[in-house]
């Protein structure tokens, strides 16, 4: 294949799957491109680098200009897209002042593989890292029976299940109001919990929605679903709120960015990394799937991405600080296009459902 053709070939699956996460479709395979913009920055950025050391060497440009711009203003396009979340942007929660002495609380936070079999690994973390709370998902009665050797959390809520969406929570604090609810799917669990800490009551939500991937579900609308439920209603509370999970999506799509607007929480990861938690096996396939979102009521001291656990997602390790009064200066703009969006999305699910009880 001649070079020219290569090049101009490559350029174009890269044009394609910049334009396809556009599409409002919910198809797995569309929104499966929502995931990849760090992949496709470097891939545009190899194509850039080896027309230009091909041109120096040939002494003749290999390709047209027209690509040339089309790859530079897909470089471009894809870093605007992943730029919150390097370290030299803006915080959007901030880091507390060193003199400042706040209620603190440590969360661990880790996909384990149902099938997985190395408890071990995440044993000496919690051991090691000694969280105040620990939050688990994929785990099923195994799982349970192993991680119920942890002497040190007197407080649990536990759904055990072989489906892969089963989920536990230990913690040194105090429980209040916990609940297993389901927001879109009988056999799909979330938890919504109050920690107390120092005497303040807080709220934290753990969700685990289905993906959009071929053998899991062939669209991404239980996902989307899952996601707006929750929002919606956590939309004006003004209470301190902890959400994290594996949501199975990336920190700027679409549908997170909704999530993040409607319900008004902020994510500690902008401005500090992109903490890729997916896959662990596979460094070139990696992205954002395990998040932790909060509400103006915290600053963060730390935020880890934890070793190997034998799993394919990493395990995520934050520290926040209760501010004594909220930070006001940012907050996420939910306009009337992101109601429209929202509203189509669950309107979607209840036509859905309505036409398939069964469902």
């Amino acid at each position: 294949m001649p070079s020219s053709l290569f090049f101009v070939m490559f350029s174009l699956l890269l044009i394609a799957l910049t334009i396809m996460p556009l599409s409002t479709a919910k198809a797995w395979w569309i929104r499966a491109t929502d995931f990849p913009r760090l992949q496709l920055a470097i891939l545009a950025g190899v194509w850039l680098i080896t027309a230009t050391l091909m041109t120096l060497l040939l002494n003749k440009q290999v390709v047209g200009v027209i690509w040339w711009l089309a790859v530079t203003s897909i470089l471009a396009y894809q870093l605007w897209w992943i730029w919150p979340s390097s370290p030299y942007h803006g915080k959007e929660v901030q880091s507390p002042n060193t003199h400042e002495d706040l209620p603190l609380v440590t969360i661990l936070s880790a996909n384990v593989l149902m099938d997985n079999r190395d408890s071990a690994s995440l044993i000496t973390l919690v051991e090691q890292y000694k969280p105040d709370v620990l939050v688990t998902m994929e785990t099923n009665h195994w799982w349970q029976q192993q991680l119920d050797t942890l002497t040190d959390f007197p407080h649990r809520l536990a759904h055990p299940l072989d489906n892969k969406y089963g989920m536990h929570l230990y913690s040194r604090l105090p429980l209040s109001e916990a609940h297993i609810e389901f927001l879109v799917s009988d056999d799909i669990p979330s938890m919504n919990v109050k920690l107390d800490i120092d005497g303040t009551s807080v709220r934290l939500h753990v969700v685990h929605p289905t993906p959009p991937a071929p053998g899991e579900n062939d669209s991404s609308e239980e996902r989307d679903v899952e996601l707006l439920v929750l929002a919606q209603f956590l939309k004006g509370v003004d209470t301190p709120t902890i959400v994290t999970g594996d949501l199975n999506d990336v920190a700027w799509s679409k549908t997170t960015r909704l999530f993040r607007s409607m319900s008004g929480l902020l994510d500690p990861r902008t401005g500090r990394g992109m903490f890729n938690t997916f896959h662990a096996d596979y460094w070139f396939l990696r992205w954002p799937l395990d998040h932790v979102f909060v509400s103006k009521h915290w600053c963060v001291n730390k935020i880890e991405r934890l070793p190997h656990i034998g799993s394919d997602h990493f395990p995520m390790y934050i520290e926040l600080s209760l501010l004594e009064k909220p930070q006001s200066d940012i907050k996420p703009v939910y306009n009337e296009s992101d109601h429209k969006l929202v509203q189509d999305t669950l309107d979607l699910e209840a036509a859905q459902d309505a036409s398939n009880p069964k469902r």
